[in-house]
């Protein structure tokens, strides 16, 4: 009865994890949609007009941003307001991250590699850029540097470390995938992966003894 329990959780709670997170997002959204309703006095329409108010100002936002005026003008005001410390501190983490998850900047860069290390154990990384700032460039010895990332399991935290790309061992593995077994510290394997392994149980079974 135990198995079954624990089995009921571990199927059940990742759905309902999603499902409460995607309702907190949308009952989020419809509220600041609500709110700027309300500035032109205009009551609450039915559920979920706040929530489709914010999807249309954030697909016109795309569209303006596609006219070169508007996209001049945004990049001049970001440029006076990243002459403050800490507007550029805050504001630079957050683009950073929006254009790592960005679909613009998939495969541009990124590559999962591994790393070995002095007991002969390999630690999965990504190279995340091929570009390495100048004062790092002069401080480090003669090679070619690359700056890789060691993700943390169950964390969004990673420690990045600067190794030689001689040192390195390309995988052909996409970052989604590599990222995600790193991330459940091996737990969730590709599915190409389970099916190969589940084929080749199968013919053993159906081999005659």
């Amino acid at each position: 009865m135990k198995k079954t329990l624990l089995r009921g959780l571990l199927n059940v709670l990742p759905l309902v994890l999603s499902i409460w997170l995607f309702w907190s997002l949308f009952e989020s959204l419809d509220k600041v949609g609500n709110f700027l309703f309300g500035l032109f006095h205009i009551g609450e329409l039915f559920k979920g007009a706040g929530f489709l108010l914010i999807l249309t100002l954030l697909f016109v936002a795309g569209l303006l941003f596609s006219v070169s005026p508007i996209a001049w003008l945004y990049d001049f005001i970001i440029r006076q307001l990243m002459r403050f410390p800490f507007f550029k501190t805050v504001y630079s983490s957050i683009n950073d991250i929006a254009s790592l998850i960005s679909s613009d900047n998939k495969n541009k860069g990124q590559q999962t590699v591994l790393v070995r290390q002095a007991n002969d154990s390999y630690v999965i990384g990504f190279i995340m850029s091929d570009d390495m700032p100048a004062p790092l460039t002069a401080a480090l010895p003669d090679g070619d540097w690359v700056p890789v990332l060691f993700p943390l399991s169950y964390q969004i935290a990673g420690v990045t470390t600067l190794v030689k790309r001689e040192d390195l061992t390309v995988v052909d593995w996409s970052f989604e995938e590599a990222m995600k077994y790193n991330l459940t510290a091996g737990i969730s394997t590709p599915k190409n992966n389970n099916d190969k392994a589940q084929k080749e149980t199968d013919d053993t079974a159906d081999k005659p003894v």
